[in-house]
């Protein structure tokens, strides 16, 4: 008899067990584990990433790519990160339908200019590519120190101008017409074969902190 009772009353109890667990694991779920604090959502569609055919498009609608990168802030990281992101996805070994190289998208006739003659090798050294977008904003950075003092905080075309914008748009379209543009006040307004002009990158990479870029007249990538 004493057996039967303990059956009885075992099935409810039970049930009451894994009820009381339940409520107990939901009332201590941290919400901070599920936080995108961190993290900088990047939701990309057309000229963002046109040049190398990321992008469907139909009549009807436009694929969009969800990517999420860390988050870097204002540093220099921050600043090389987002340019790389923009210019490749991030991708080293991108080659895009002009040729133009790596992370960064060198060409290489610029690549020449701060001493590396061998487009194949530079393709698949991560660590050459990174030594190479440092001497190519040092080289620009020396050749544009005098538009850099003479415009950072004024208003060009709508957009307050940044070093680390000047900087920017000169990897994009090269420091002579990075001159021209300021020098216009904007009158001369460069755009790459996508349709990507110099406004743009001056304002989409505006306010990173790129001190730490020395201007070196002679920069080399060498590892």
């Amino acid at each position: 008899m004493m057996k039967k009772v303990i059956n009885y009353f075992a099935i409810p109890l039970a049930i009451i067990a894994i009820i009381v667990v339940a409520l107990q694991s939901n009332s201590t779920v941290d919400p901070e584990i599920y936080s995108t604090d961190g993290l900088e959502l990047d939701f990309t569609v057309s000229e963002d990433i046109a040049f190398n055919g990321q992008v469907s498009k139909s009549s009807s609608h436009i694929n969009v790519h969800h990517t999420y990168v860390p988050y870097l802030g204002k540093s220099y990281n921050g600043f090389k990160e987002a340019l790389g992101f923009k210019e490749s996805r991030g991708n080293y070994f991108s080659v895009n339908t002009f040729g133009y190289l790596g992370k960064y998208q060198f060409g290489a006739e610029t690549l020449k200019l701060i001493g590396i003659y061998n487009p194949n090798t530079f393709l698949y050294s991560p660590e050459l590519q990174e030594k190479a977008f440092l001497a190519n904003a040092e080289r620009n950075k020396w050749i544009l120190r005098k538009d850099i003092d003479r415009f950072v905080g004024k208003k060009i075309a709508g957009v307050t101008i940044t070093e680390s914008g000047i900087l920017a748009a000169a990897h994009l379209a090269g420091p002579g017409s990075v001159k021209k543009f300021l020098r216009s006040y904007g009158n001369y307004n460069f755009s790459d074969a996508f349709g990507t002009s110099i406004t743009s990158y001056m304002k989409r990479f505006s306010g990173y902190d790129t001190s730490s870029i020395k201007p070196d007249k002679r920069a080399k990538a060498v590892l």
